[in-house]
């Protein structure tokens, strides 16, 4: 398993969660990431569990199957699990971990609004910024509130960047539900 893109100025986006289940939502936003931030590789990082989150509905290895199999056609997104190398599920060690192995590279990372408006709970977030830039990706009805939000108030502009993209009605908690 490889994560090191050691090539000069190359740009790796990082998007990360439990994708309980992944689905074309989340295809959607990292095609546009690739193509609108200039990519040359996008991560996908499962996560065994989201601390701010109840316990996922799948197993870590079925949606690391459903992952790989969701992006299988599209040849910049690798998915990973690396909580056992990073020794956490914490963004923060995570893109210290990432940016150890990719020294050379920007890094973005990759969220909907809904979870920036939570932002301020992560652990070290504050960091956050320094290690990777923030793309902030429109998402329901938080897209307004986001914008208003203390964190988007506390947070320099050159740390992050949102993007207003065509919003696809889909979200993991829907299909949990319809299941």
């Amino acid at each position: 398993m490889k994560i090191s893109y050691r090539r000069k100025n190359s740009r790796l986006g990082i998007l990360g969660g439990t994708f309980d289940p992944p689905h074309k939502g989340h295809i959607h936003i990292a095609k546009i990431a690739i193509k609108k931030l200039q990519l040359n590789n996008l991560m996908w990082i499962i996560t065994k569990k989201n601390p701010l989150k109840k316990k996922p509905h799948l197993t870590t290895k079925k949606r690391i199957k459903l992952s790989k199999e969701i992006t299988k056609k599209e040849k910049k997104i690798s998915v990973y699990y690396l909580d056992r190398k990073v020794k956490s599920n914490n963004t923060f060690e995570l893109l210290k971990y990432i940016k150890k192995k990719n020294i050379n590279s920007k890094l973005f990372f990759l969220m909907g609004s809904d979870n920036l408006l939570k932002f301020h709970k992560w652990n070290n977030y504050k960091k956050i910024p320094k290690i990777a830039k923030l793309i902030v990706f429109a998402r329901g009805n938080y897209s307004i509130s986001f914008l208003k939000s203390k964190v988007a108030k506390k947070l320099q502009k050159k740390d992050w960047k949102y993007i207003n993209s065509k919003k696809i009605n889909i979200s993991s908690s829907l299909i949990r539900k319809i299941w």
